[in-house]
């Protein structure tokens, strides 16, 4: 491991959360537009038919509307990151990131099964996987976290399911 990353501090480390978070969704909000009128059709046809009215409902977002959705979970990320850079409460910044890495798995299966590029696996694999290989790793050897609690953090992640959903209904209603 670089002696560089090495020294920096976990504070830093986590508030870089943010900048990878806002990276990787600005490449989803530049992209997921265009990206669904370019590929809407041959897309429906290629998932299962039990995801197709799913699909076809977030196919009805732009990428305006996804920013809003974005925001709104800058806006819970914040304080939660706050708490962990600056008080030593890693919990539920624990739990974003859990369910950050996750995604990560998401974009690439998106990619794979489709046999494209889908909007934000570039920042996924170059930006948010290596950030969340070290997060985990820095928590972990510096005693701040432990497996157990990594473990726990991913049901509690799924927490932020709603607020997704709320963001992209708020996105609609706002942006039309």
């Amino acid at each position: 491991m670089p002696e560089l990353l090495m020294e920096m501090s976990i504070p830093t480390l986590v508030w870089l959360f943010i900048v990878a978070f806002l990276i990787h969704d600005l490449e989803e909000i530049i992209w997921v537009g265009p990206w669904i009128e370019k590929n809407r059709t041959e897309v429906i046809t290629k998932v299962p038919g039990f995801m197709k009215k799913r699909l076809e409902n977030l196919f009805r977002i732009n990428s305006s509307q996804f920013a809003v959705a974005v925001l709104l979970e800058l806006i819970v990320f914040i304080p939660f990151t706050f708490m962990a850079a600056e008080q030593g409460k890693f919990l539920v910044f624990l739990a974003f990131n859990s369910l950050f890495f996750i995604h990560v798995f998401t974009h690439l299966g998106q990619s794979i099964y489709l046999r494209r590029y889908t909007p934000g696996v570039v920042t996924a694999v170059i930006i948010t996987l290596p950030y969340g290989l070290f997060l985990f790793y820095r928590l972990l050897s510096d005693g701040l976290v432990t497996w157990s609690q990594v473990l726990w953090s991913i049901p509690l992640g799924l927490l932020m399911v709603p607020v997704v959903l709320v963001g992209h209904k708020l996105g609609k209603k706002v942006v039309k």
